[in-house]
């Protein structure tokens, strides 16, 4: 059979290994849906099969081995495309690359026990569909990297523009400090906002070294020790109320909170998802922590009465660079970096600790973040 004609009679066949290995790539993909894992997968195929089923001219095929990309395309193909979503999904180049080095595989694991001999025909066949993977692997490639790029240069923008108003906030507030004649209570209300200030920056600072160290694949380090969960929370309440200060925290607390666990990536942990809460939620109530302590892992939930987060939005929040929309307090226009790292940095710290982090939201209860952080195995 031409190896066009069974791609298009075994379409099914190949899409069905095509999500099989997606799902093996990443534990994020267990939450994608068929048609994400999918993405355009198809595409990509009937445009291989189409390219296999053409004639190509000796320039042609010399351009494709120099890996110059189709030209003359007035819309994006499908593996272009392909390439934005996989950098969307928070997949990584190499399970890109992965997806079709296995897409190549499958094929051609499926095709060839049919083929009674290997004759010229069956060979050229071979090497336009291997051509067809690779030109298809390197146009999304560039749509990848265009998009990671954009990415990059977005988040230093973002950067350079949340620190900027800390930085003023200091340099105002150095000014201050120099006038000889300053009153006692202006002196407070200066040293109380530099205080504000470098909490915000230092804040950014931790988000953005944790988010780099994970996207460079070292991860974070992690030191266990004995920690009291309820302190770490606590510690963890005083940094977010210094950044909201108008902000009222309710820590509630019962069973057996210590373990073994970083406490300083903890108290990062839950010094994001405190400020969060108090940024998002409503002026009028108190953001509630109440932490639990079970028999085989603690448990932290963190409500507040905010404005309620979309369903289809509770997995794209935790990605870096995503927005919650309208924070209901003042302080946040101001104090509050926009960087989005908080709780993709929380959940990566979640993790480290073979942990979860999950929120849940409505407008009858509020937005609940609940963390769960399994009892470490007692050597």
């Amino acid at each position: 059979m031409d190896l066009h004609l069974f791609i298009e009679q075994h379409m099914g066949e190949i899409l069905a290994e095509w999500v099989a290995f997606a799902r093996t790539l990443d534990s994020a993909t267990e939450e994608m849906t068929l048609l994400q894992l999918r993405d355009h997968a198809e595409g990509i195929l009937r445009s291989i099969a189409l390219e296999i089923d053409s004639h190509q001219s000796g320039s042609e095929q010399y351009e494709k081995s120099r890996g110059h990309l189709r030209g003359g395309q007035i819309e994006p193909s499908a593996a272009s495309i392909h390439g934005t979503q996989r950098h969307q999904n928070n997949f990584t180049l190499l399970q890109l690359s992965a997806e079709f080095r296995a897409l190549r595989a499958t094929v051609l694991r499926l095709w060839l026990p049919r083929i009674d001999s290997l004759s010229a025909d069956t060979i050229r066949q071979m090497i336009r569909f291997n051509e067809g993977i690779d030109q298809a692997l390197a146009e999304s490639i560039v749509t990848y990297s265009a998009r990671a790029d954009y990415t990059r240069e977005l988040f230093l923008a973002i950067l350079g523009h949340d620190l900027r108003a800390p930085l003023a906030t200091l340099t105002a507030s150095g000014a201050l400090l120099a006038r000889p004649d300053l009153p006692a209570d202006e002196l407070q209300n200066t040293v109380t906002r530099i205080r504000r200030s470098a909490l915000v920056m230092s804040t950014m600072v931790d988000d953005l070294i944790g988010y780099t160290r994970t996207e460079l694949g070292s991860g974070m380090p992690i030191t266990l020790a004995s920690t009291d969960m309820g302190a770490v929370c606590r510690s963890a309440i005083e940094d977010a109320r210094s950044t909201f200060p108008v902000s009222r925290f309710d820590l509630t607390s019962e069973g057996e909170l210590s373990g073994m666990y970083d406490s300083v990536r903890l108290h990062q942990l839950f010094t994001n998802l405190f400020v969060n809460a108090a940024k998002y939620g409503s002026k009028d109530e108190p953001v509630r922590v109440r932490a639990v302590g079970e028999a085989n892992m603690i448990r932290v939930e963190v409500n507040n009465r905010g404005p309620h987060i979309p369903r289809d939005s509770w997995r794209e929040i935790f990605r870096p660079l995503v927005q919650l929309s309208g924070g209901s307090s003042d302080e946040s226009k101001d104090r509050q970096t926009s960087l989005g790292l908080g709780l993709y940095v929380a959940r990566e710290i979640a993790t480290l600790h073979r942990g979860t982090i999950e929120v849940h939201s409505s407008p009858q209860d509020g937005t609940t973040f609940t963390v769960c952080l399994p009892r470490p195995a007692v050597a």
